[in-house]
């Protein structure tokens, strides 16, 4: 038997991800599992606003970050050198947990890092986008498992998951 949730999305159909945010100058992939419904409603990346992804860029790149709508964002991850997107192109999912992903179809990982020709490095955002290390592995580039920017990774402090992300940006050129 179906929870009500998961019936509703059936019904609705499969949920389509956001496109990737990338340049041909990008030099480190970060890759998600799939996007929130915060970020699906709002068709931008880590848009729920407890996701520490942002603010943890803003940090490190010493931008006030929250202050820009989110077209400015993208502009300074691309100026910076930093690709996103999500293991997963669509799936069926109710609420925004990756433990709820079904049916998940990948996305073209290897199409897209084929047109970065300055890409150093990939970094999974999490457990669940972590899953297709194996894949990206194939790339012969660097690969990392970063802790989780999800309000749902509570086991890690935000100062310790800054630290993290810290160390594989700049190692990459993402900070100055």
């Amino acid at each position: 038997m179906l929870g009500r949730g998961l019936e509703r999305e059936l019904a609705a159909g499969r949920l389509q991800g956001l496109p990737p945010i990338w340049s041909p100058r990008a030099k480190l992939l970060v890759l998600g599992s799939f996007p929130s419904v915060a970020s699906l409603q709002s068709q931008s990346y880590y848009a729920h606003p407890r996701n520490q992804f942002w603010p943890i860029l803003a940090s490190l790149w010493q931008q006030d970050l929250s202050r820009m709508d989110y077209a400015g964002r993208v502009a300074m991850a691309q100026a910076q050198g930093l690709a996103i997107w999500d293991v997963y192109g669509s799936c069926l999912r109710a609420g925004s947990l990756d433990s709820a992903i079904q049916e998940a179809q990948a996305n073209d990982l290897l199409g897209l890092a084929a047109r970065m020709p300055q890409l150093q490095a990939i970094a999974h955002n999490g457990g669940e986008s972590a899953r297709h290390i194996r894949l990206t592995q194939t790339l012969g580039l660097p690969v990392y498992k970063l802790p989780s920017t999800s309000p749902a990774n509570a086991a890690w402090s935000l100062e310790r998951k800054r630290e993290a992300w810290r160390e594989v940006l700049q190692r990459h050129g993402l900070l100055e």
